[in-house]
């Protein structure tokens, strides 16, 4: 039996990015808040040095990572498939513990493009209906990248974010992304200083026709005091960022920039390990929601609101476990919940090597210091003829890279013994990485439902993904993939490999993205969205989910970005609107 606590006015499952922000600005506007995190607390005094400098610890043991003996999902390429349970993580890590996928990350902070919020409308105008593959369940978002513009302001200046704008109310300016959405102002922090394979792939790209451009960083390139009055640390280039704590909080994450802010109300409590086991309702209201915490003890905790501000597979997964929502059917195509999952690849990949003196210091960096180009980012080049919608972002990376991951070796060379000793410590310091993120289309057999065997830790039905690669994929990395090999020639590289897309999606390869999204999708219509475009539950008006999983398909940009804006996004609409008139907002 449960033991039942004294009501709140809000809970937040997952205390990450939306779940801090969410958080903040509901303590802050006077409501008492819960934040319930499944999995441990973490705070900046946990982070001294030498214990954080710890690669085999971070990298290799996935500290701050998911415990997949715990909790974990079943795979399988096809609905005909059995699916079966990941006990190592692969390509699907996930963060557990306060800050999420936000205290791990590499800080890369993009914003979406203007077409990424209308891919079909646009798409179906410039190339016809044909051009979008039969099978794909892409829907256009129910907001416009300009009205999400004051809410990605208040998220890149909240973490301090470190770039050059390239277009600040229209106006096209040099030395930043040419093609992003306008922006009212230009970042808070200037860009991160550039490393040395910067300059080169700035220069081969530049010759190339292209517009190389800083990836917008969450790494402080000063010290910076945020518009809550937190303070963060100049980044010190170590290159134990991405998978890391930072020693100095020189990167944001909820932790370093957020939570802070909600503490000095009186307004926040937090709570971890508290692992929410499903949302209680009644008619079209949640009621309380259920969890159990590291004891094994059940309790309930009413609420007049919940939040459900997870990672995309939980958010997802609790829906399912509560019933809230219609699951999706591939079969018949109805039911929304679990619907157009999609993620991130992390392709075109080109390692390359240089023979001359050609020093690119690869253990220096930060998990942002990145130079990009978007002219092959979505629609900002003709695709009339080229077989598929989309593309992507182009990036020479400067993350920091220690020896435990990282062993470029030039195609050929042996894979162990004294061959492969001589090459990896020859060419580590002679290496560099060109890496694209492209857009990814939803399709009606890719998608998240309850696994019928297997079960976690607290006796729930795991959750099971149904995934595999869509042919217009395939051709958009084989196009990509032919101007990562151009781009690293030009500058100059002896060596080189290129890697994009296998015929199926293989579970069992490491390929270094993790971003999912989908599952409770944002849309305009009820019987094709999880969610409203305030985020707000259908089904309950009381539940709002946010966060990616409320993403209808996967653009090129990194998710966090825009996962900080639609945090932002709801809380206003939630303090404006809903606190007057409790009720669906549409």
């Amino acid at each position: 039996m449960a033991t039942r606590l004294k009501p709140v006015d809000v809970v937040t499952v997952g205390v990450g990015w939306a779940g801090s922000i969410l958080g903040k600005e509901l303590a802050q506007a006077g409501l008492k808040v819960v934040g319930l995190e499944r999995g441990d607390n973490r705070t900046q005094a946990d982070f001294a040095l030498p214990q954080t400098h710890d690669q085999y610890k971070y990298d290799r043991q996935l500290e701050l990572f998911e415990q997949t003996s715990r909790s974990t999902l079943t795979f399988r390429n096809d609905y005909r498939e059995v699916a079966r349970p990941m006990r190592r993580h692969g390509p699907f890590p996930w963060g557990q513990g306060v800050g999420g996928a936000g205290f791990h990350w590499a800080g890369w902070t993009w914003r979406h493009h203007p077409w990424d919020f209308k891919t079909k409308k646009m798409t179906t105008e410039r190339y016809g209906a044909n051009a979008i593959p039969a099978d794909a369940t892409i829907q256009d978002w129910p907001m416009t990248y300009e009205e999400l513009e004051p809410s990605y302001d208040k998220f890149e200046y909240t973490c301090g974010i470190s770039g050059t704008a390239g277009n600040i109310q229209g106006t096209i300016r040099p030395g930043g992304n040419p093609f992003e959405g306008a922006r009212t102002r230009d970042f808070p922090n200037p860009p991160l200083t550039r490393s040395y394979v910067e300059t080169l792939f700035t220069k081969a790209a530049t010759d190339l026709g292209y517009h190389p451009f800083p990836v917008p960083a969450a790494q402080m390139s000063r010290p910076y005091t945020n518009p809550d009055g937190i303070t963060m640390g100049a980044c010190l280039y170590c290159g134990y960022c991405m998978n890391y704590p930072c020693e100095v909080a020189a990167k944001a994450t909820p932790q370093t920039a957020v939570l802070p802010a909600a503490f000095k109300t009186g307004n926040y409590e937090l709570r971890s390990h508290a692992a929410v086991q499903r949302i209680n309702v009644s008619g079209n209201r949640a009621t309380s929601v259920t969890y159990v915490d590291a004891h094994g003890r059940e309790f309930e905790q009413p609420a007049d609101i919940i939040l459900l501000t997870a990672f995309t597979w939980s958010n997802t997964h609790l829906l399912l476990l509560s019933g809230l929502g219609k699951p999706y059917d591939p079969a018949t195509g109805t039911g929304v919940v679990g619907k157009n999952y999609a993620w991130h690849a992390g392709l075109p990949y080109v390692p390359m090597q240089f023979d001359k003196e050609v020093i690119t210091n690869p253990f220096m960096g930060a998990g942002a210091l990145c130079t990009s180009i978007a002219d092959l980012q979505g629609d900002n080049f003709d695709h009339a003829g080229l077989g598929f919608v989309g593309g992507a972002i182009i990036q020479i990376l400067a993350m920091g890279w220690g020896p435990l991951t990282f062993q470029p070796t030039p195609r050929g060379t042996p894979t162990w013994g004294s061959a492969w000793k001589k090459s990896v410590a020859y060419y580590y310091n002679r290496s560099a990485q060109i890496v694209g993120l492209h857009d990814h289309l939803s399709y009606r057999g890719n998608y998240l439902s309850l696994d019928p065997t297997y079960r976690d830790y607290w006796g729930n039905p795991l959750l099971r993904l149904t995934y595999d690669f869509g042919p217009n994929e395939r051709k958009l990395s084989q196009y990509l993939t032919g101007i990562g090999e151009k781009v690293a020639r030009a500058m100059g590289a002896s060596h080189y490999g290129s890697y994009g897309l296998g015929e199926h999606f293989d579970a069992g390869v490491p390929y270094g993205i993790i971003h999912q999204v989908g599952g409770a999708m944002t849309g305009s219509d009820p019987t094709k969205s999880v969610v409203n475009r305030y985020l707000q539950s259908w089904d309950a008006h009381n539940v709002f989910v946010v966060g990616a999983s409320a993403f209808p398909q996967i653009s090129s940009f990194n998710p966090t970005g825009t996962v900080g804006a639609l945090a932002y996004w709801t809380a206003g609409a939630i303090k404006d609107r809903y606190l007057r008139k409790p009720g669906p907002l549409v």
